[in-house]
């Protein structure tokens, strides 16, 4: 399996490994000095006292009260008496039950005796590390070495939002500008480990590079054309609350729409570069003319079902505001001119843009790269 790793692949996996490894600890600025009294612990629920809660309708508000042995930290095997509070908000508002394990934070005092304990939420880490690692096993299993090298892409591309781009944005560098360097050094490592360096690499690096700049620029005009203000997005305002007044959420929002597209653009530009490799392979003698009309006709089927993906996508994260709307028996016109709905509209339309015009141009640029009767696996 590795006897087709070339050196530069090998060089670059290990520099990457480095890169994750330096990324995994590096602190990301704004961790919470308050919380220094405070540990954040697993727990599991003994029993549960429902006496405080009040039921209004499908809502409830008040108090649950739990007894909670603790499983983890500093007080391993204690058992204290914890608080669930209710706002009445079925989003946020949970309710445990007897053997549920819960993710509690207990306060100390002066002396180091617990004075307070919240239920934060369920425990849901096992359960999740149980779903990556069976995703991990699979694609392992399905795609062999390409699988070990999606997972480091996969990583990459995780710790390099989480510590970096988010952190950036948050100390008011320029959306559009971080974003565009993140997620352009994630499209070129992303297909470097995907495709290795190869041509139909560098044939899809340049093709989803250049869609993905031309897509920003959209997201830029359009947003600006369609008057949407970036507190339209979910938490955009919460961000205004906890200090950050000098954030340009306009700019966060364009800089997402780029973002959401960008891996649908990449994925569109080695698919195509793959066939045509697979083509120029199997008749090294084909024309670099017909090459490109092959790969014209590769992309017509492939992006009519990669942008109704992208639609399908988008439509999951706003199904509920147009049931709302539509229970509402709100006006067709009322629902398009509104902002949630306008903002989606920009989303998905957008980064269909993009995947359209990523076809012809790796289709090109294939055409260029591939030269006849000289490429090599």
């Amino acid at each position: 399996m590795l006897k087709n790793v070339n050196r530069k692949e090998v060089v670059f996996i290990i520099t990457l490994l480095i890169v994750i490894a330096i990324l995994t600890i590096l602190p990301t600025g704004f961790q919470k000095q308050e919380y220094k009294f405070t540990e954040g612990v697993r727990a599991k629920v003994i029993s549960v006292n429902n006496n405080g809660i009040h039921s209004t309708g499908i809502f409830k508000l008040g108090d649950q009260s739990a007894l909670i042995e603790i499983e983890t930290g500093s007080r391993k095997g204690e058992q204290i008496r914890a608080n669930n509070m209710l706002t009445g908000s079925l989003s946020v508002d949970k309710i445990f039950r007897e053997g549920d394990k819960a993710w509690v934070l207990i306060g100390f005092d002066e002396e180091n005796n617990i004075n307070f304990a919240n239920m934060i939420d369920h425990y849901r880490i096992d359960k999740e590390m149980i779903l990556i690692g069976v995703f991990a096993v699979v694609i392992i299993i399905f795609s062999g070495y390409t699988g070990v090298r999606t997972l480091l892409s996969f990583a990459f591309a995780l710790l390099s939002i989480w510590k970096i781009l988010i952190p950036a944005m948050l100390r008011g560098y320029n959306p559009l500008i971080v974003a565009l360097f993140v997620g352009n050094v994630l499209t070129v490592s992303t297909l470097l480990l995907v495709a290795g360096f190869s041509k139909k690499a560098y044939a899809a690096i340049i093709s989803a590079v250049t869609c993905s700049l031309v897509t920003c620029v959209l997201a830029i005009i359009f947003g600006n054309l369609f008057n949407i203000h970036g507190a339209v997005m979910e938490g955009a305002e919460s961000l205004l609350y906890a200090g950050f007044m000098n954030l340009d959420l306009t700019s966060i929002f364009q800089a997402g729409i780029y973002l959401a597209s960008s891996g649908a653009i990449l994925d569109l530009a080695i698919d195509i570069s793959s066939a045509l490799e697979e083509i120029i392979n199997n008749s090294p003698d084909i024309s670099k003319s017909e090459l490109i009309k092959s790969g014209l006709n590769i992309g017509k089927s492939v992006v009519g079902s990669q942008t109704t993906t992208l639609l399908f996508a988008y439509m999951g994260s706003y199904i509920t505001i147009m049931m709302v709307y539509v229970a509402q028996g709100t006006p067709m016109m009322n629902i398009l001119n509104s902002k949630t709905i306008a903002a989606e509209i920009l989303h998905t339309f957008v980064g269909c843009l993009g995947l359209v015009l990523v076809s012809p141009m790796t289709s090109v640029i294939s055409g260029f790269i591939f030269e006849k009767g000289r490429y090599q696996i």
